[in-house]
């Protein structure tokens, strides 16, 4: 596997950067030669979990920031989203009836999920007034 150092930016929280970060995911894994089909994946996450910032965290207010760091550790791909905004522990969260909010024709509230199905590992924590969203993909 390539070196590569880690990497981080900042951006605004916005929905029109998220595209900036998708960006960003991509670089990194072609720099590390992650398939096509697994970076899909890794951005699929990360665009949700930077989505749930910007909206339930920050509530749209777009003045505000979000860290993100990408790193390799071993075989894995680590990467951190970091916030000073509302807290919010993912491992409280229940899975949604997947077969009632069809029948209801209910949208969102999947986000959480997707991130689990497409990482091996997904770690909160909050310190010091922050959010951390620590993502872990074997590589």
């Amino acid at each position: 596997m390539p070196k590569v150092d880690s990497h981080s930016i900042r951006f605004a929280a916005t929905t029109e950067e998220l595209s900036r970060v998708r960006e960003f995911i991509a670089e990194f894994s072609k720099k590390l030669k992650i398939s096509a089909e697994q970076t899909h994946e890794i951005q699929m996450a990360v665009d949700e979990a930077c989505t749930n910032v910007i909206k339930h965290a920050y509530d749209y207010d777009n003045s505000r920031e979000v860290e993100l760091s990408v790193n390799v550790v071993a075989d894995k791909l680590v990467i951190r989203i970091v916030d000073d905004g509302k807290s919010f522990d993912p491992s409280v969260y229940s899975y949604p009836d997947l077969k009632e909010r069809i029948k209801k024709r209910q949208r969102g509230g999947f986000g959480i999920y997707l991130i689990r199905s497409f990482m091996d590992e997904v770690e909160y924590s909050r310190q010091n007034g922050y959010n951390e969203l620590r993502l872990v993909r074997k590589i």
